[in-house]
């Protein structure tokens, strides 16, 4: 080895070189591993202690000794916030090449099970993990089930499959949000007495129907003067929400309040601004983006319960390599929070 090369630059080859050993028994020897003779020991201890050689930088080195890939399962459609998880995993490029991971996005159709579940078949033996939206349906199930039998990691991102066999759910509580869109109706229609709609994109999405199940818990409990009409399903499209919100607006003339459930948030407020009735019908939705930002300035939606996309696509890659180097997950550094926003404390 050069002398002139610092510390800085030894790497975990050139420590096992200079000791005259393998990879393997420098690696055995930094984490106290037996099965390493005493000679061997005290040449690798004395190359680290020369070096100043960390073995925590040893041990990331270990695990990017092979290329890995990863697979990013995301709707096909204009879901903005789904794109923004897209850009997301985009913009952290550079992160995964230095961890030498690579991430294909796939795009279908989430809400189709027999699509979904034949995309994921696809994926056996080209992928180390996936990331994948997910529908809770049999055949996605048995999807995930035999994608996980077969040696790959899974992890749900948004919308869970509790009853499979993947290994993570990143996302928020779903119940509590529904709760929470629950509440901020009740409170924002201060007393009066009305219909409520709740437009969905699919109740097959978990998503989706945990929200449903926590609105339908507070406002059935706690707010006897508000009555919700039967929920409506618009596939997260904007086209479909904004006929189904205009019909809501035709067919109930005392509806004082309508929750959005999951994207296709355009729709439903370009239907309520044409109405007129910005001032009348109390709007939650979901995800902050561009578009619900200026829906909040102009007071067509009411308030936003976000979840933060950047953190997501961060930690279903960070859960996947976790996996794949069998490191254990931080579960408060995991958890993806709640947030309330409303125009007086927009980002």
């Amino acid at each position: 080895m050069n002398k002139e090369t610092p510390p800085s630059a030894y790497t975990l080859k050139d420590i096992a070189r200079e000791a005259g050993v393998s990879v393997a028994t420098v690696d055995r020897v930094l984490h106290g591993r037996s099965g390493v003779r005493a000679d061997t020991a005290r040449r690798v201890s004395e190359a680290v202690a020369r070096h100043d050689f960390r073995p925590l930088r040893a041990g990331a080195e270990l695990s990017r000794a092979r290329a890995m890939k990863f697979a990013l399962v995301m709707p096909s459609g204009e879901n903005i916030f789904m794109q923004l998880i897209r850009d997301q995993v985009a913009g952290m490029s550079g992160w995964l090449a230095s961890r030498r991971v690579a991430v294909e996005t796939i795009i279908t159709d989430v809400f189709n099970p027999a699509v979904l579940a034949q995309t994921l078949e696809s994926l056996t033996g080209r992928f180390d993990g996936v990331a994948v939206v997910a529908l809770d349906h049999q055949n996605v199930r048995a999807a995930v089930d035999d994608l996980v039998e077969g040696g790959m990691f899974v992890v749900t991102l948004v919308s869970d499959v509790p009853g499979s066999r993947r290994h993570y759910y990143v996302g928020v509580d779903n119940v509590a949000a529904g709760r929470t869109a629950g509440a901020l109706i009740g409170r924002l229609t201060v007393a009066r007495t009305g219909k409520i709609g709740v437009i969905a994109g699919s109740r097959l999405l978990r998503d989706h129907a945990e929200r449903i199940f926590g609105f339908q818990q507070v406002i059935g409990l706690e707010y006897p003067n508000l009555k919700m009409i039967e929920v409506v399903e618009g596939g997260d499209k904007d086209d479909l929400n904004e006929t189904l919100m205009v019909k809501l607006i035709a067919e109930h003339p005392d509806l004082i309040g309508v929750y959005n459930v999951g994207a296709g948030t355009p729709g439903v407020g370009a239907a309520i601004a044409k109405a007129g009735r910005e001032n009348h019908v109390v709007f939650i939705a979901h995800d902050f983006t561009p578009y619900t930002r200026r829906c909040l300035l102009r007071g067509i939606i009411d308030a936003i319960i976000s979840q933060d996309p950047g953190h997501e696509a961060m930690s279903a890659i960070r859960l996947l390599l976790g996996l794949v180097r069998r490191e254990p997950a931080l579960a408060e550094q995991e958890k993806i929070r709640i947030g309330i926003i409303m125009r007086d404390n927009l980002p």
